[in-house]
C-alpha cells in the first residue's frame, strides 16, 4: 500500500483549533477502512518557523515551492489572522494548482476569503465565516451560493467558519474515503454530543 500524503498549510497566525480534528484523525490508523492509508506534512511558504495564534512555534516539513500537487491527497487550509491582509495569498494560488490538478482542497475561516480571490467560489457552493466577509473580497462573485450549512463539500472544495472544525474534519474524511459511513457516523455522534453511548457504537461499527 503507498501512504498518501495530506499536505497542511502553516503560516504565521493559524488558528490551531481548527485543524485539530483533521490531523489528528488522519494520523491515527484506528478505525479507519484502511488503516496508514494517509499521513499528514506540514508545508510553509518557506521552511522558517511559523507561530500560531495561540503561541505555539512550529516549523513546516516542506516548501510549498518543492511540492507537486499530484503527490498530495489533499491540501489543508487553516484560518489565520494574515488572510485578509493577503499575506497568505500564496496559498490561494496553491489552491487553485491543486484543484487543476485534481486534488481537493480543504478551507475553513479566513482561508476562504483566499480561495474567493482566487475566484475559486464563484461557481461552486460553499460556505465561511460570513457570505459579508467574502463579499468584500475583488472579484468574488458567489454570494448566491454561499450556504449557512456548518461545512460544505462540493467540486472538490470543503469550506467551513471557524467555529465548525469539528464539521469540518467531518467533511475531509468524507472526501478522503477515511472512514465507514457507521464509524463515521459514530465518530461525529461522539464529539458532537460527548455521549458515551456513540463510542460504544463507534467500536461496534468496526468489530
Amino acid at each position: 500500500m503507498t501512504t498518501k500524503t495530506v499536505h497542511l498549510a502553516l503560516y504565521d497566525t493559524l488558528a490551531d483549533w481548527e485543524f485539530g480534528y483533521a490531523t489528528a484523525q488522519i494520523n491515527t490508523p484506528q478505525f479507519q477502512k484502511v488503516p496508514g492509508r494517509y499521513r499528514v506534512r506540514t508545508v510553509g511558504a518557506t521552511l522558517d518557523p511559523v507561530t500560531s495564534i495561540g503561541g505555539l512555534r512550529i516549523t513546516p516539513d516542506l516548501a510549498l515551492a518543492d511540492v507537486d500537487p499530484a503527490d498530495s491527497a489533499m491540501l489543508i487550509l487553516p484560518g489565520a489572522d494574515t488572510w485578509e491582509s493577503g499575506d497568505n495569498a500564496v496559498f490561494g494560488a496553491a489552491a487553485r494548482r491543486w484543484l487543476d490538478a485534481g486534488v481537493p482542497v480543504a478551507a475553513i475561516c479566513g482561508a476562504t476569503i483566499g480561495l474567493a480571490a482566487e475566484g475559486l467560489l464563484n461557481t461552486r457552493a460553499h460556505g465561511g465565516n460570513a457570505v459579508e466577509q467574502l463579499a468584500a473580497v475583488p472579484g468574488y462573485t458567489g454570494a448566491s451560493l454561499f450556504s449557512p450549512e456548518r461545512a460544505v463539500r462540493a467540486d472538490g472544495v470543503i469550506t467551513a467558519g471557524a467555529a465548525s472544525a469539528l464539521e469540518f474534519a467531518r467533511e475531509i474524511f468524507v472526501e478522503l474515503d477515511l472512514y465507514e459511513p457507521a464509524v463515521l457516523e459514530a465518530w461525529y455522534g461522539l464529539y458532537r454530543t460527548g455521549d458515551p453511548a456513540w463510542f460504544g457504537k463507534l467500536v461496534a461499527a468496526v468489530s
